[in-house]
C-alpha cells in the first residue's frame, strides 16, 4: 500500500532513473559487450559480464533484484521510473546508451547499482562519484551532495562502509560512462563485496535487498527534498 508519509510525497511526479549493472545474457554475447564505445573520456567495453559470489550468484542477480523492488516501491510513491534494461536475461545496453536513457528522461536523481569483486578479506559499500568531464559539470555537486545521502542511509542496512575504497566511502571516478556523460545527480553504488563470505550473505537476502532497495529510495527523498 503507497505510503502518505511526506518521504513519500516528494516523488509525486519525479523521474527516478534506475541502472541495474550489467545483464543476465552478457557473458553469452562477447562480440557485443567488447565492442568499443565512449565513455565522455576514452574508449571503454560496451558492456561488461559483472562479479559473482564464490558459490556463483552473479552480480546481475543483484542488481536486478535491488532494480526491481526499488521501482516498485518507487512506482507506488507516484514516482516516473525509467530502467536502463528490462530484463535480467538480455545483453547490454551499451554503458554510453544506459547514461543516453537516463538523461533523455531528464531524471531528477539517478542510481547505478553495483557490487565490487575484490578480495576476499575487504568488505563494505562504497559510492563512486564523479569528477568534471565537461558533459556532467553541472551535476557533479549536486550527485556528490546526493552521496552523502545515500552513505548515511546505507548504514542502516546492516552493510559495513567499506574502507579499502576511497576516503570514507566516496572513489572519484573519471572512467565510468554513467558518471562521465550523466547529466543529472547520480551516483555508483558499490553495495558490498560479493567475494567476502560476510557480504555475500547478505548480497544474496532478500531481506537485505529489500532494505538496499529502501535506503536508496530515502536519499532519493532527502536529494530531492533538498533542492
Amino acid at each position: 500500500m503507497p505510503s502518505s508519509s511526506s518521504s513519500d510525497d516528494v516523488f509525486a511526479g519525479a523521474v527516478v532513473g534506475i541502472d541495474p549493472g550489467h545483464n543476465g545474457g552478457n557473458a553469452g554475447a562477447p562480440e557485443v559487450i567488447n565492442e568499443l564505445v565512449w565513455n565522455g573520456r576514452s574508449q571503454s567495453p560496451c558492456n561488461t559480464t559483472g562479479t559473482a559470489t564464490d558459490d556463483g550468484y552473479p552480480e546481475t542477480d543483484f542488481t536486478w533484484a535491488v532494480a526491481t523492488k526499488l521501482a516498485a516501491d518507487l512506482r507506488e510513491s507516484g514516482a516516473k521510473v525509467v530502467m536502463t534494461r528490462d530484463s535480467n536475461d538480455g545483453v547490454g545496453p551499451c554503458i554510453d546508451e544506459r547514461a543516453k536513457i537516463i538523461n533523455d528522461a531528464k531524471a531528477d536523481v539517478a542510481i547505478d547499482i553495483h557490487a565490487d569483486g575484490a578480495a576476499a578479506s575487504e568488505r563494505g559499500y562504497s559510492l563512486l562519484i564523479p569528477v568534471p568531464s565537461g558533459t556532467n559539470d553541472e551535476v557533479v555537486e549536486p550527485s556528490r551532495r546526493y552521496a552523502q545521502l545515500l552513505r548515511t542511509e546505507m548504514r542502516k542496512t546492516g552493510m559495513p562502509l567499506a574502507s579499502y575504497l576511497g576516503e570514507g566511502g566516496f572513489v572519484e571516478r573519471d572512467d565510468l560512462a554513467g558518471l562521465n556523460l550523466t547529466t543529472v545527480p547520480q551516483v555508483l553504488l558499490e553495495t558490498g563485496n560479493m567475494r567476502n563470505a560476510e557480504d555475500a550473505r547478505l548480497l544474496k537476502s532478500d531481506r537485505f535487498q529489500a532494505r538496499t532497495a529502501a535506503a536508496i529510495k530515502r536519499a532519493m527523498a532527502a536529494y530531492l527534498r533538498s533542492r
